[in-house]
C-alpha cells in the first residue's frame, strides 16, 4: 500500500517539473485588499422607540341614570356601534308611572289655574262696579274697599296657581327624562368594550355597564424624556408647549408583533409636568383609524423620528464587540490595520451605528471582514499594474 502512495507522489512531482520544464506558468495568488471607507461626518435620521398604550380618543364609560332592573342587552362586546344606538334597557315601567302622575298633577294645576283666573275676573268685575257706584256715593267706603281686597285676594291666587302649573310641568319633564334615562343609547361612535352585567341584573348609578370607544381617532399614550422634549422645542424662539409640538415629525406605530401600523400619526399633546421618579413628560400621538384596525389597549412602540446633525456614522459591519469594548480596525499609511477603542450610539435602523469618539473625520477603516483581520494585518493591496 505504502509502495502505491509513494510511485503517485512520484508521479505528481514528475508532472510538476514537467510542466515547468515546457514553460507553462503556474496560476498565481493575488492577495485581496478587504473593503474600506474613509470616515467622514453626515446626518442621520434615528427611529427612536417609545413603550406606547393605545386608547379611544372618545372612551365613554357607560352608566345607568336611574335604578332597575335590566331587561335587555342590545348589543354584544367588540360590536361597533354608532351614535344613538340603543345600548341598554332598563324596566320602564316605574318611571311611566311617574310620567302619568306627572301628566295628572299638571292638568290638576293647570285647571287650579283657570278658576284662580275666573275668581280673579269676577273679582275685578266687582271692584271695578263698586267704584263707579262709590264715585255717585251709592256704596260706601267699607263696600269698595272690601272689593279691592277680593281682587288683590284673587291675584294673589293666580300666581300661586300659575306657579303651581310650573311646578307640575318641571316635574312632569323630569319623569319624562328619567323615562329617557330608562332607555341608554351610544353618545359616540365606536366599539364596545367589556359587559360585566346581565340581563336581570338590578342596576343603578355608579355601576359601568360597558365602555364604548371612539376609535375613528386613537391616541397612543407614551413618555418622552424631559431632554429630548426640551430640545425639539428649543430649536424655536418664543414657542408654547403647543407650537412646540407641531416641530415634531410624524411618527409610526408598531405592535408587539413587529407589525408596521398603515397610517402615521402626530404628536398631539403633552401634559407639561415632569414625572418625579423617572424625568419624563406624558405624551399622546393622535392616530387615524379609519378601517378600525386599532383597539383600546393595543401595546406596541411609537416610532419618533429624531433627526442627529455632523455626526460619524459607520456600518455595524465595521465593529466589533469584545466583551465591554468596540473596536474599529483602522488603517494606517502602510496599509496595516491597527485595532483602536470607539464609544458608539445605536441608530435604531439595524444597519449603522453612530461613533461619539475615537475616530477622526479622514480616518480610514475596514468596513468590510474586520472579524477576519488581525492586528499589524496587512488589509490593502494594489491592483496590478499599479504602484504601492
Amino acid at each position: 500500500m505504502k509502495r502505491k502512495q509513494t510511485i503517485r507522489l512520484t508521479s505528481l512531482l514528475g508532472l510538476v517539473f514537467g510542466l515547468v520544464s515546457c514553460n507553462i506558468d503556474m496560476p498565481k495568488e493575488t492577495p485581496s485588499s478587504f473593503e474600506t471607507m474613509t470616515v467622514k461626518k453626515s446626518d442621520i435620521v434615528m427611529p427612536v422607540k417609545f413603550s406606547a398604550k393605545m386608547k379611544g380618543q372618545a372612551d365613554v364609560s357607560i352608566s345607568p341614570q336611574v335604578s332597575g332592573q335590566l331587561m335587555r342587552i342590545c348589543v354584544t362586546e367588540g360590536q361597533q356601534v354608532s351614535r344613538g344606538q340603543t345600548l341598554f334597557v332598563i324596566d320602564s315601567r316605574n318611571a311611566q308611572h311617574e310620567v302619568e302622575a306627572a301628566q295628572a298633577n299638571l292638568q290638576a294645576a293647570q285647571a287650579n289655574l283657570q278658576a284662580a283666573t275666573a275668581q280673579a275676573n269676577s273679582a275685578k268685575l266687582e271692584y271695578e262696579s263698586n267704584k263707579n257706584l262709590f264715585e255717585k256715593k251709592i256704596v260706601s267706603n267699607y263696600m269698595l274697599e272690601s272689593s279691592l281686597n277680593n281682587y288683590k285676594q284673587a291675584q294673589a291666587a293666580i300666581s300661586q296657581a300659575r306657579a303651581s302649573v310650573t311646578q307640575a310641568q318641571a316635574a312632569l319633564s323630569r319623569a319624562k327624562v328619567n323615562l329617557g334615562f330608562c332607555t341608554i343609547t351610544s353618545p359616540v361612535e365606536g366599539v364596545i368594550g367589556e359587559i360585566p352585567v346581565r340581563g336581570g341584573d338590578q342596576v343603578s348609578p355608579g355601576i359601568q355597564l360597558t365602555v364604548v370607544s371612539g376609535n375613528r381617532q386613537m391616541e397612543a399614550e407614551f413618555s418622552v424624556p424631559e431632554s429630548m422634549l426640551e430640545r425639539a422645542i428649543a430649536n424655536g424662539t418664543d414657542m408654547t408647549m403647543e407650537e412646540g409640538l407641531k416641530l415634531f415629525p410624524a411618527v409610526s406605530f408598531v405592535m408587539k408583533n413587529g407589525t408596521e401600523y398603515d397610517h402615521k400619526g402626530r404628536v398631539s399633546s403633552a401634559t407639561g409636568i415632569v414625572h418625579a421618579s423617572t424625568g419624563t413628560i406624558a405624551c399622546k400621538a393622535t392616530f387615524p383609524n379609519p378601517d378600525g384596525k386599532l383597539f383600546s389597549g393595543i401595546q406596541g412602540n411609537v416610532i419618533l423620528p429624531v433627526d442627529k446633525k455632523d455626526v460619524i456614522v459607520v456600518p455595524q459591519t465595521a465593529v466589533l464587540r469584545l466583551q465591554d469594548k468596540s473596536l474599529v480596525y483602522k488603517v494606517k499609511s502602510d496599509s496595516t490595520a491597527t485595532a483602536v477603542s470607539v464609544t458608539t450610539e445605536n441608530t435604531g435602523n439595524g444597519k449603522d451605528v453612530i461613533v461619539t469618539s475615537g475616530l477622526n473625520v479622514g480616518d480610514r477603516i475596514v468596513k468590510v471582514g474586520a472579524n477576519n483581520v488581525q492586528e499589524g494585518q496587512k488589509v490593502l493591496f494594489p491592483k496590478e499594474g499599479e504602484g504601492q
